[in-house]
């Protein structure tokens, strides 16, 4: 039978110290006041309000529903947004580490960019020591709805992620990836030549 070990209350003014010590004040209110938004509305207010938490959020980008934003420490210098990005709802942002998206990135429903793993531990706990990585995306990238993104991606610009995928590698400028574990697909077209316009 398995004995358990519980926290003396004594300690209770320590964890309460060290629990309140993790909360982020302009977050905090920030969430507060995103929750009234109407999911799909005020896509540039709810922008405003996290620039006000302290994110960099660049011109021209627009959340369609409140952010989930989960991390330790100093989130909001972890979190870098450019311009005329499209986050739709539902996100999940994993700040354990950085992430950072470039310009005209789109965010497809529930996408969820992880930051945070854990080593392989023992039988009795295999959810070891936690490891984190920084996830990079590069200019114009489009990810679709339910794609999982995990720790230490790279996207070159102008990759696309096919919905419900699961990122577990790099992928290559100007690619479609696609599927569990997510593999290229095929080459994209550059610029012009996407649109079928002669360069």
């Amino acid at each position: 039978m398995s004995s358990y070990l519980f926290e003396p209350v004594s300690n209770l003014p320590r964890v309460i110290s060290e629990e309140i010590g993790q909360l982020h004040p302009r977050w905090f209110l920030a969430q507060f006041l995103i929750t009234f938004l109407p999911d799909y509305t005020s896509t540039r207010i709810r922008t405003q309000i996290l620039r006000m938490a302290g994110f960099k959020i660049g011109r021209g980008t627009t959340f369609w529903g409140k952010p989930y934003i989960s991390g330790g420490g100093d989130l909001v210098q972890r979190l870098v947004i450019g311009e005329d990005c499209g986050i739709n709802i539902h996100c999940l942002f994993d700040l354990g580490t950085s992430i950072t998206l470039g310009k005209g990135v789109h965010l497809g429903h529930a996408v969820m960019l992880l930051t945070t793993s854990h080593e392989i531990g023992p039988s009795t706990q295999r959810a070891g020591p936690a490891t984190t990585a920084p996830i990079s995306i590069g200019d114009g990238v489009w990810i679709g709805s339910r794609s999982l993104i995990l720790p230490g991606i790279t996207m070159g610009t102008g990759a696309v992620v096919a919905s419900g995928s699961v990122v577990t590698k790099d992928v290559a400028a100007n690619t479609l990836v696609a599927g569990v574990p997510a593999k290229q697909v095929r080459h994209l077209a550059e610029e012009n030549d996407a649109l079928g316009v002669a360069p």
